[in-house]
């Protein structure tokens, strides 16, 4: 993610000084908060040619200091008879936001390129000295927004928030809001051209206006720093102070009501103790009402605490062993035709699901997903895998693709930071042994570690066998020096070999870490039956899964797996005719949720392993 703002300078995360050009933005807590929602139906213009942005010199209109009211930002309306303006947004096509483009019209359903989006809107009711930011949940690709036909910036990656303050730009009355949305794949974007999922174009999470005061709660952060002490940590960060301003932290269910003055740069520090806290875990997820106010603002959610931490080939929750019994999920919900997930509704019935397995974990793959899956993972009582797509071979020499990498990392540390849920930040997945890559990871690795010391890092890293016995599969990466979790994937007895490999392979994993194998599994076509030998059938799927969780059970170290994957998700690469279809078929479930064997095969193994551990 980038964001590029136009005359305005945003705080950098973690609350540092100002950039110009491409900058990354502060985290800021608006999903308490009431908004102005600006979902349902925007007018859509698609533009495959990108008319609309560029001169036929292809120069960019919006770089002229009078863009001409022929480019589609302007929203403009012929002045007289005589006036040539080639494009009329209310007579347009409608798309509804949140919302990808490619499953609302079938003539979009390939369609990779730019689609001009377009709202009016009346602003909210405000005081003259409030601000007003609007906030974006994501948007896929690349954004440039406007509003009035002015630009407010840039926004590239797919799966973050972004913010811009518009107050001094706001109209009362017949507000014009258009966001160029350009989904094109890049060899320097983060993912880059060749990826495993479907790219869905379009605002695919919600737009709204956060109307606050001249001084506000901009964000938080708390953890439970001291396991024996109980003892917890805090800090609030305030836009717009001076220092002095009085802030009050409070968890009335705990007994727990602190003040703390800002510093100049409008942070407030906080510690104290919590003796008789209940910690947040998947068989009890307590959350507590969480309160920070100011003189002139309020913020309020809900956490949980607990800590994650390993010891030698132990992973510890609250300082008791833990297995992760997973299951990856892709945000995709089709079971009704649609692709992205549009609302918490359809987040909480992919957990759901999840749940139905008898899971305790999800792999939120391969990039961050909605705040709302996080949310309800939080009371669901669901561990949290999160990673950014940093995906296969990215181009690790730019160092554009760097910035953007991390600028994905940091968005996605700031928003969730606070969801007790997450106990995993993923760096990559199965990417290339090389020095450059090595390089690459090694600083997103050293960024996480300052951004959050408080959760694991890992990535989903390959194996290979050893020359001289074919049947010892060894995991072994400098990258594993960085991680806490030994995580890979491996797909013996689909990609690799047969199903009787599976039972013939050792592992050789030199590392005093756990170990985690973030994917394994087979294409199977759900209602498709035949000799279990038989390949796309139920009956190969279920039995690889019999053998692969037997010899995952050797592993030394060996702390948890989240198989590939919850629900069968479209993907481009997968076009065999009357099996695939443009779905990867490797779900447990159909893409409509139906079980196959395999789901029955998985709860069973998770139910004997949630047994064991009683």
């Amino acid at each position: 993610m980038r964001v590029r703002l136009t005359g305005l300078c945003p705080l950098l995360l973690l609350w540092s000084a100002c950039v110009p050009a491409f900058a990354t933005e502060a985290p800021m807590q608006v999903y308490t908060r009431a908004t102005h929602t600006l979902d349902r139906e925007w007018k859509a213009i698609v533009d495959p040619y990108e008319n609309g942005y560029y001169d036929y010199r292809y120069q960019p209109f919006d770089q002229r200091a009078e863009p001409p009211r022929g480019a589609y930002f302007m929203d403009a309306k012929p002045a007289s008879p005589t006036e040539l303006i080639e494009y009329d947004f209310d007579q347009a096509m409608s798309l509804q936001v949140p919302g990808d483009w490619n499953t609302q019209d079938p003539k979009l359903y390939y369609y990779e390129g730019t689609v001009w989006y377009r709202k009016r809107f009346d602003a909210p009711a405000r005081r003259p000295s409030d601000r007003v930011f609007l906030e974006f949940g994501a948007a896929n690709y690349r954004a440039d927004v406007y509003l009035n036909g002015r630009k407010l910036g840039v926004h590239e990656g797919g799966f973050t928030p972004f913010r811009f303050e518009v107050g001094d730009r706001l109209q009362d009355r017949d507000n014009s809001l258009v966001v160029k949305v350009d989904n094109k794949r890049r060899a320097d974007g983060v993912p880059t051209l060749n990826t495993d999922w479907w790219n869905y174009g379009g605002i695919t999470r919600s737009v709204e206006l956060a109307v606050v005061p001249a001084v506000f709660v901009r964000d938080y952060r708390i953890a439970l720093e001291s396991l024996e002490d109980r003892e917890v940590a805090a800090s609030v960060q305030l836009d717009g102070a001076r220092g002095g301003e009085k802030v009050t932290l409070s968890l009335p269910e705990l007994g727990i009501r602190e003040t703390a003055a800002a510093t100049a740069e409008g942070r407030a520090d906080f510690r104290f103790r919590v003796p008789d806290a209940q910690l947040w875990s998947p068989t009890d997820p307590r959350l507590y009402r969480l309160e920070i106010a100011t003189t002139d603002d309020t913020l309020a959610d809900r956490v949980g605490l607990r800590t994650i931490a390993t010891r030698g080939k132990q992973l510890l929750l609250n300082g008791e062993p833990l297995f992760l019994r997973g299951i990856s999920v892709h945000e995709e919900y089709s079971a009704d035709g649609g692709g992205r997930v549009r609302n918490a509704e359809e987040a909480k019935q992919l957990l759901l699901w999840a749940r139905q397995l008898d899971a305790n974990f999800v792999r939120l793959a391969h990039y961050p997903h909605n705040e709302h899956m996080v949310r309800l993972a939080d009371e669901l009582g669901l561990l949290v895998w999160s990673e950014i797509p940093v995906y296969w071979t990215i181009d690790w020499n730019d160092e554009g693709t760097y910035r953007n990498a991390q600028a994905q990392l940091e968005a996605m540390i700031g928003r969730d930071i606070n969801r007790a849920s997450v106990v995993v930040w993923s760096l990559a997945n199965e990417t290339p042994v090389s020095e450059p890559r090595n390089r690459f990871l090694s600083r997103l690795a050293a960024r996480a570690r300052a951004l959050d010391g408080s959760r694991l890092l890992s990535a989903a890293m390959e194996k290979h066998y050893r020359e001289d016995d074919p049947d010892v599969a060894v995991v072994e990466d400098p990258l594993a020096e960085l991680v806490d979790l030994v995580s890979f994937n491996q797909y013996i007895g689909w990609y690799d070999g047969s199903l009787d490999k599976i039972d013939r392979v050792r592992w050789q994993i030199p590392y005093d870490k756990p170990v985690f194998v973030s994917e394994f599994g087979a294409d199977a076509g759900q209602g498709l039956h035949a000799d279990p030998g038989a390949i796309w059938t139920e009956e190969y799927q279920a039995d690889l899964y019999r053998r692969t969780l037997a010899m995952l059970d050797r592993i030394d170290g060996y702390v948890g797996t989240s198989p590939w994957i919850l629900a069968d998700f479209r993907s481009p690469r997968r076009v065999l005719p009357g099996v695939q279809d443009d779905y990867n078929r490797k779900g447990v479930l159909s893409e409509k949720g139906v079980p196959k064997q395999a789901a029955l095969v998985l709860r069973d193994y998770y139910r004997r392993k949630a047994d064991e551990a009683r």
